[in-house]
C-alpha cells in the first residue's frame, strides 16, 4: 500500500511516517496543506491518503472533496484531533473512507486501516454511534422526495444486510454467487437510491433500519 501523508505539522508527519514504515507500509510522500495534497495525489496516485483537517491555504475537507471528485479510486482517511460532530459528518459527506483520531493506540490504528482492504470504513468505534444517531435523525426528517428502503430490489436488500454486518465485496459476491463487479453495481444503486455517499453511510443506514443489532462490535 502506497500512502501519502497530509498534515501541516512536520513532527506529526515524521512520527506517523516512522510508524507506518516500521509496519512495512510505504510512505510515497508528504504534504503540508490541502493544495499540496491535491497536486501530489494527481502525480503519485497513492492507494491511501491520511488527511488532517485544519491546514493553511486549503483544509483537509475541501481537499478530500476535490481529490474524490477527480480521483475517486484513491482511499482517503481523515486523521485528526477533532472529535467535533460537524467535522465528522462533513468528512463523510466529502467522500472520506474513514475518520480516525490521532490519540488512537498503534494497534487500533493498524487494525482499522487493515479493514480498508476488505472495503470496510476506517472509523474509530466510538464515532460509529454518532453516525448512527445522525442517520436516525435524518431518516426521521426525510423529505417526501427522498427514496426509501422500500424502493430497493430484493438483491439490493440482501447486499445492504451483508454490508451492515461488515462483509467485504468479495465475501458478498461469494455468499450471493455473483461477481464482485455485480456487487459494486448494486452498491452504486443502493447509494444513489438512498442518497448515501460511501460504505460507512450504507452501514449506518442499515443499522438505523434494524438490519444489524450490534454495529459497534465489528
Amino acid at each position: 500500500m502506497k500512502v501519502l501523508l497530509v498534515d501541516d505539522h512536520a513532527l506529526v508527519r515524521n512520527g506517523i511516517a516512522s510508524l507506518l514504515v516500521a509496519n512495512n507500509v510505504e510512505v510515497v510522500d508528504e504534504a503540508s496543506d490541502g493544495l499540496e495534497a491535491i497536486d501530489k495525489a494527481r502525480k503519485l496516485k497513492p492507494d491511501l491518503i491520511l488527511m488532517d483537517i485544519q491546514m493553511p491555504r486549503c483544509n483537509g475537507l475541501e481537499a478530500t472533496r476535490l481529490i474524490k471528485a477527480e480521483l475517486p479510486e484513491i482511499t482517503i482517511v481523515v486523521l485528526t484531533v477533532s472529535e467535533d460532530d460537524e467535522d465528522l459528518f462533513e468528512a463523510l459527506k466529502s467522500g472520506a473512507d474513514g475518520y480516525l483520531l490521532k490519540n488512537l493506540k498503534a494497534d487500533e490504528f493498524f487494525d482499522l486501516l487493515g479493514g480498508l482492504k476488505k472495503k470496510e470504513a476506517a472509523i474509530a468505534p466510538f464515532l460509529t454511534a454518532k453516525i448512527i444517531k445522525e442517520f436516525a435523525r435524518q431518516t426521521n426528517r426525510r423529505d417526501e422526495g427522498t427514496a426509501s428502503e422500500g424502493e430497493l430490489t430484493k438483491r439490493e436488500h440482501e447486499i445492504l444486510r451483508l454490508v451492515a454486518v461488515g462483509a467485504s465485496n468479495k465475501e458478498i459476491a461469494s455468499a450471493l454467487n455473483v461477481t464482485e463487479n455485480t456487487v459494486k453495481y448494486h452498491l452504486g444503486n443502493i447509494m444513489q437510491k438512498l442518497h448515501l455517499r460511501n460504505r460507512a453511510q450504507v452501514a449506518a443506514y442499515a443499522t438505523t433500519q434494524g438490519l444489524v443489532h450490534n454495529p459497534s462490535n465489528r
